[in-house]
């Protein structure tokens, strides 16, 4: 059983400058990811799944692998779904581990528990979730609390956020379905650090405070 961990580096991310590779705290989003994933013995292989050139770097000088995305999969005009079903075209294994980096405290431990609950039965995932403990609102309603009977936040009906910090499938659901996540997935709950995801400035801020205070501590996801 080959599994192959991709992770996903445009080089043209919008939000944040250069996210993937800037420097993030003594280390770069990239980095942290790679030696994250090297501490998973069930994985067989690494790949950067890139068209940055400094990102070809990086996983030189961590001797993992690298895939020079074609420049239509890595521009804005491609559809994510059809990124996907390239991806796995140009992943030779059984099993995709998808891990981008704008979400890098995901552990070690978590990526090794999913392996080890993987259902190989057809078209199953499993792909990482955070639990959301807020008053949401949608159009002229509320989601998940009611006006005439108002809860307390920890009485909140669990609502399930996808992070995308692991989606692991099959190869082969992944070229058939053109997704990362697949008609019959597991959601897989990890705690608010391992779901942080860097979409924003803000968050590239806090994860960087997150990444030090882990490092203060000597406690690394």
């Amino acid at each position: 059983m080959k599994i192959t961990a991709v992770i996903p580096i445009r080089q043209g991310s919008e939000r944040v400058k250069d996210k993937n590779v800037k420097a993030f705290g003594d280390t770069t989003l990239l980095e942290y990811k790679i030696n994250a994933l090297k501490k998973v013995s069930e994985i067989s292989e690494i790949i950067v799944n890139t068209d940055s050139e400094r990102a070809i770097e990086i996983a030189i000088k961590n001797n993992v692998k690298f895939h020079i995305r074609d420049p239509f999969y890595a521009s804005t005009d491609c559809p994510a779904n059809d990124y996907f079903w390239y991806l796995g075209e140009h992943t030779e294994c059984d099993l995709v581990a998808y891990t981008p980096v704008t979400a890098p405290f995901i552990k070690s431990e978590t990526f090794k528990k999913c392996i080890q609950l993987f259902d190989y039965a057809p078209d199953r995932s499993i792909v990482t979730a955070s639990v959301v403990k807020e008053f949401l609102w949608r159009g002229e309603e509320p989601l998940n609390f009611s006006l005439d009977r108002h809860p307390k936040s920890q009485e909140l009906t669990d609502i399930l956020a996808i992070n995308f910090g692991l989606c692991l499938l099959s190869r082969e659901t992944l070229i058939k379905y053109r997704t990362i996540i697949g008609p019959n997935p597991q959601i897989y709950s990890v705690s608010h650090i391992e779901g942080l995801d860097i979409d924003t400035p803000l968050d590239f801020f806090i994860a960087e405070q997150v990444y030090d205070k882990l490092k203060e501590n000597n406690y690394f996801y």
